[in-house]
């Protein structure tokens, strides 16, 4: 359940930093809300999974998930341009986010 609440906690970190590039500078109300909303989400499910998980772990994962998912939500919803080279270091992030999790032993 522990590693669950990490992954919603990531999700939806990526929820509302995508919903901060819509709220165009906090300008767009419904969007500045769930910006709010988002990050309480986000931050609670954290503090959850931080009840069990040591924040060693439990924090880069949030942060590197938060990353990799905001950088997808660019290149997808907002076309953002990656250059190639760049994806080489988003697949070491990953790399990074998958080794962490193996090896923690949690």
């Amino acid at each position: 359940m522990t590693w669950t609440q990490l992954i919603i906690a990531a999700l939806f970190e990526v929820f509302w930093a995508t919903t901060l590039k819509l709220s165009e500078g906090f300008s767009k109300v419904s969007f500045s809300i769930l910006t709010i909303v988002g990050m309480i989400l986000s931050f609670y499910f954290l503090s959850l999974a931080t009840k069990q998980l040591p924040l060693s772990i439990a924090y880069p994962i949030w942060t590197g998930i938060g990353a990799v998912g905001s950088i997808l939500v660019g290149v997808f919803l907002f076309k953002d341009y990656i250059p190639p080279i760049t994806w080489v270091f988003i697949i070491l992030l990953l790399i990074g986010i998958v080794g962490i999790k193996i090896t923690s032993g949690h």
